[in-house]
């Protein structure tokens, strides 16, 4: 496989995994800067898919990479809690 079809591939797993995650995580109480943390995390989201619509699979990539880095920093903070399904 192109190294640019796996990275597509790639992109669009981790994509759609936050997109299904982010429902479940109920807010704790969020400080400010926490809030402002998840409001990254939904522009990186957002930078994701404007990417992935340039077939730029680099920055896309990337974008949704840092989406998951603060995400996962809150759940390991404390800051949210994922419900269990």
């Amino acid at each position: 496989m192109k190294p640019e079809k796996t990275l597509e591939k790639e992109t669009k797993k981790w994509l759609s995994r936050i997109e299904n995650e982010l429902p479940s995580a109920k807010k704790a109480k969020l400080s400010r800067p926490a809030k402002e943390q998840m409001e990254n995390v939904h522009a990186y989201i957002k930078d994701c898919r404007y990417f992935l619509e340039k077939n730029d699979y680099i920055n896309a990539f990337e974008a949704i990479i840092y989406a998951w880095g603060i995400y996962e920093t809150l759940l390991r903070l404390g800051l949210l809690e994922k419900e269990e399904k």
